[in-house]
């Protein structure tokens, strides 16, 4: 029988928490924050030092875990200022909040293309009947910088585009086999591999002009004082953090209450297909409702991270709900990855057909995220009160 876990909220649950508790938190993201940025700058000198092909390797994959561990702080201190706002210094809270919101976004574009690119070639792969090839993820950083010079139009997929942000190219599956697909898959496979490694390439450079800039440097300089320095407001220390964090559930569950859980009562929406390939190339319009709840839900998340701990479990039906949004993405952005392919100038029909029916595959993944989604947040968890 599962087990229910307590409303993280409700004002019945634990003692109450204050201001000390955020205060708390937010050093400790800090903190974590800039012992990621001191693993990143440690490691992204390793390479360059020399060594042997494992040590460059190990050294890139502790770059890795360091990006994904500065996005991660980042992210929860955005969040925690924006939910808890009322109990900081106006002025610093709303400096800091966009600025450290920029730097998680433009960390973490490189890795979502090269994800993007990933999930397509497996689904033109599936469609066309053809079993994946996976082909191992060049070791991140063993090859220097080639992805940013001549050679970046397949180094950009491999490990090297990823040499100083950390973020590597998860193994994918090699572009559709021309000699089981038809032509038509197996260009529309190479188009949207050349599209995107580009695209990943300049999120690359576009990462590593935000890491060397004074705009970073601006941002850890903040981080660093808020490791020692949290700027509440002169209440908060003995105010209740439950009525704000019940705030920011309340704006969830209106967003999902708002959203059309009765066209996506069933797996499959044939009004989502409708504008797919349209010249506009403005994102599709069902999507934002649900993008908007994913990031309800992850603010949700930290505000009940800063009330209870990170160490208290949440309920499995928003793990549940949280993976379904997550799936909502990434495949809402490769429909449009999709679509925007199936727009270039001057292609063979059959490959501009190939790319239709992977959009089409890829709105009908939407679909069954949305389906999941409804499915997991419905559910009633069954156990003792």
């Amino acid at each position: 029988m599962a087990q229910r876990h307590h409303d993280l909220t409700d004002p019945t649950t634990g003692p109450v928490t204050t201001g000390d508790a955020l205060a708390g938190y937010l050093r400790d993201q800090a903190t974590e924050f800039l012992r990621a940025l001191r693993l990143h700058r440690e490691t992204g000198g390793a390479t360059s030092n020399g060594g042997s092909s494992g040590t460059a390797a190990n050294a890139s994959e502790e770059r890795v875990d360091a990006v994904r561990a500065l996005r991660r702080s980042a992210r929860r201190i955005s969040g925690s200022l924006h939910t808890f706002r009322p109990l900081l210094d106006t002025e610093w809270s709303e400096g800091i909040r966009p600025e450290l919101a920029w730097l998680s976004g433009t960390l973490a574009l490189e890795n979502a293309y090269g994800a993007r690119l990933e999930r397509l070639l497996l689904a033109l792969n599936r469609l066309s009947g053809s079993a994946p090839k996976p082909v191992p993820a060049q070791a991140p950083g063993v090859s220097g910088t080639a992805g940013m010079g001549g050679a970046s139009g397949t180094a950009g997929m491999g490990g090297a585009s990823g040499t100083s942000t950390g973020e590597r190219a998860p193994a994918r599956p090699t572009a559709p086999d021309r000699g089981n697909l038809t032509v038509g898959a197996a260009k529309a496979g190479a188009l949207l591999d050349r599209q995107l490694t580009l695209a990943r390439t300049r999120a690359h450079s576009t990462a590593l002009q935000a890491l060397g800039s004074s705009r970073f440097h601006a941002v850890a300089d903040q981080v660093a004082v808020l490791a020692s320095e949290v700027p509440l407001t002169p209440a908060a220390p003995g105010t209740d953090l439950r009525p704000l964090a019940r705030a920011a559930e309340e704006r969830l569950s209106d967003a999902v209450t708002a959203l059309p859980l009765v066209t996506a009562g069933s797996p499959y929406n044939a009004e989502a297909l409708i504008h797919g390939l349209s010249p506009e190339p403005a994102p599709h319009p069902q999507d934002a409702p649900w993008h908007q709840v994913r990031l309800l839900l992850r603010l949700h998340r930290y505000a009940c991270e800063v009330v209870h701990g990170r160490g208290t479990p949440l309920e499995v039906r928003l793990l549940a709900a949280g993976q379904a949004l997550d799936r909502h993405r990434d495949a809402s952005e490769a429909a449009s990855a999709a679509a925007q392919a199936a727009r270039t100038p001057r292609i063979a029909p059959a490959t501009a057909y190939a790319l239709g029916v992977l959009h089409a595959d890829q709105r009908h993944e939407v679909e069954a995220a949305r389906y999941a989604f409804q499915r997991s947040w419905q559910k009633q968890t069954i156990g003792t009160p």
